[in-house]
């Protein structure tokens, strides 16, 4: 996924890279963030640590296929690289660039494309249009988590829910 082209977007993130980072290493919410995981079934311990991976599964109820992404390669607060299996469809390399926008803020970059099975014979072109939105939302997600733990980081008592009667 070097100079190619392949789907790329970008959103900027009202979060630190760590908060962002944060969401990435913990792998049980990974599900809520990527589009098209419908549930966790697993995190390998150590999860974002090169090689580790979560098991998740993909689709709709009842037609859930079970798989698991990896962790090709990790740099805490600044890029995550992860090889994203969805067979029978194949496979994704996904890379996640986390760039600082001073303090408080982050600019993400997700790239992906296909990097093996049958969505390869489809032209590059094609598959940028299909992964595109889906990463658009994927990102929005992401931020909406970022952003909603470091509300509740400088908030006391936020999201800690209603107070109990007397």
């Amino acid at each position: 996924m070097s100079g190619q082209a392949v789907a790329s977007v970008t959103r900027r993130i009202a979060a630190s890279a760590d908060e962002v980072w944060s969401v990435l290493a913990d792998g049980w919410s990974y599900a809520t963030w990527v589009v098209g995981a419908s549930r966790i079934r697993n995190v390998d311990p150590g999860w974002p640590r090169e090689g580790t991976r979560v098991h998740h599964s993909f689709g709709t109820w009842p037609l859930l296929i079970d798989d698991s992404t990896a962790v090709v390669h990790a740099e805490p607060g600044r890029q995550l690289v992860l090889r994203a299996r969805g067979w029978p469809a194949g496979e994704a390399t996904v890379r996640l660039l986390l760039t600082p926008d001073g303090p408080d803020a982050t600019v993400i970059t997700l790239r992906e494309d296909v990097s093996a099975g049958p969505g390869r014979l489809l032209p590059r072109p094609v598959r940028q249009i299909a992964l595109t939105p889906r990463n658009v939302e994927a990102l929005r997600r992401l931020g909406y988590l970022a952003e909603g733990r470091r509300r509740d980081r400088l908030s006391p008592g936020a999201g800690a829910g209603p107070t109990p009667p007397g």
